[in-house]
């Protein structure tokens, strides 16, 4: 019997009749309530914590707050439509609007123009706080703190250092590198000097010099993750006073919010996520047919790259995956596409360990999993020449891509799973 499946492409739909007794699993994500009331669900977790007492309690009168906020490159967390509500409680808490600065954790990106800040933050909160960037190649703005258990040096924002009390926001989803965002990450890369930076990004890599990336940094993963590992060292050396973090659901609106203690309100945080976005599946396939959901998630390969790392972890270790990726602007951004310029892996690799960057990370982690498995990836005909410069295969219809699977596994009888909005989905082995 046939079972007609459907995946975005672009703008528009790719549909395929599969075998239903060869598809073992079909990954989805859960169907989630969004908050409607914004305010009140922020009050609720600033007034109800986890692990500390409630807001209010926290900070006292006289204290200069610091609020830590992602950059533009998180715009969808949304900071615009919580941030005022968190303003109001500290006011209420005997905190004024003058007693209070956001520092935007721009880590090594670039910084914020006036306008940025508005569009990131919204016009209230711009209005009524001092802004400050902590740019980290501005060696200047960065004091020491200590070390952490593998030697890393800890240099964070004097701003954020010499506060009375620093509170985290941010957002909470599966990091292919951390395991989960936010949390600790507002303070490293968020605040942090770019030699800390460099140093807690480069455990993942593997201990290994030629060996690649390390196995251990992946999507959902926390437990002997040494970067997130590292990451909780050193932000434990600022002392963090509180979390405001948010999850999202598959479509992007607000699912929770979580405050109190900066680890424990956040390891809960994960928890929700996990539910939300991890899906159980019974077992690896010997074909994953995967899609991002379709534009702008596939608009080019970068963007595509949490798809195709969501998707291997699907497939057997002598399997095949297929993505289909549209990839309309496939050369950008150039800090990506550039990395293929290495042809050899190891070549990308030591370039990584000398400036890492997450984009070259990225290009070494596709290159690395296209090298393991087969990777054949369903795009515009005039990416051939580039997809092929990734080490993976290129074809332009699903079926040409399913042709080319049956050949790589060389039998008929093999078991498929499919992830029609891979960009949103980790796979999680049921064993």
């Amino acid at each position: 019997m046939l079972k007609e499946f459907t995946f975005g492409f672009g703008d528009k739909e790719v549909t395929v009749n599969l075998p239903s007794e060869k598809v073992i699993n079909v990954v989805e994500g859960k169907p989630v309530t969004a908050i409607t009331d914004v305010e009140s669900a922020v009050k609720t977790a600033l007034n109800h914590p986890i692990g500390t007492p409630p807001l209010r309690d926290v900070v006292q009168q006289g204290d200069k707050v610091v609020i830590i906020a992602s950059d533009i490159t998180r715009k969808w967390v949304r900071h615009d439509l919580f941030l005022p509500t968190l303003l109001n409680e500290l006011n209420s808490a005997g905190i004024p609007d003058a007693d209070i600065s956001l520092v935007v954790a721009l880590g090594a990106h670039r910084h914020h123009t006036p306008e940025e800040n508005i569009m990131t933050f919204g016009q209230e909160v711009v209005s009524r706080i001092e802004i400050v960037q902590s740019h980290a190649p501005e060696t200047d703005q960065f004091v020491y703190l200590g070390k952490t258990s593998r030697g890393n040096d800890v240099s964070l924002n004097k701003h954020v250092v010499n506060a009375d009390k620093v509170i985290m926001t941010g957002g909470i989803v599966h990091h292919l590198m951390a395991g989960f965002g936010g949390g600790r990450k507002s303070i490293v890369p968020g605040v942090a000097s770019y030699s800390t930076i460099q140093a807690n990004h480069s455990l993942c890599l593997h201990d290994e010099v030629g060996q690649g990336v390390s196995p251990e940094c992946i999507a959902g993963k926390l437990e002997n993750n040494p970067m997130h590992e590292d990451l909780v060292e050193m932000a434990a050396l600022l002392k963090p006073a509180f979390i405001l973090n948010a999850v999202f659901t598959p479509s992007g609106e607000f699912a929770r919010f979580v405050a109190g203690h900066w680890y424990k309100a956040w390891l809960d945080g994960c928890k929700t996520a996990q539910e939300i976005f991890g899906v159980n599946i019974t077992g690896k396939a010997d074909l994953v047919i995967a899609s991002a959901g379709g534009f702008p998630k596939d608009i080019n390969l970068y963007q595509g790259s949490k798809s195709i790392c969501n998707a291997f972890l699907a497939a057997k270790s002598a399997g095949v995956v297929i993505l289909l990726l549209e990839c309309r602007d496939m050369m950008e951004p150039p800090d990506f596409s550039d990395w293929f310029n290495y042809e050899a892996l190891y070549d990308r690799e030591i370039a990584l360990r000398k400036a890492f960057t997450v984009p070259g990370f990225i290009a070494l982690k596709l290159g690395t999993m296209a090298k393991e498995i087969p990777h054949i990836l369903v795009s515009l005909p005039e990416n051939k020449e580039f997809i092929e410069k990734t080490g993976m295969i290129a074809a332009t219809s699903l079926e040409e891509a399913i042709v080319i699977a049956e050949k790589k596994l060389g039998r008929k009888d093999y078991t498929i799973t499919v992830m029609t909005h891979a960009a949103n989905t980790v796979p999680l082995e049921n064993i």
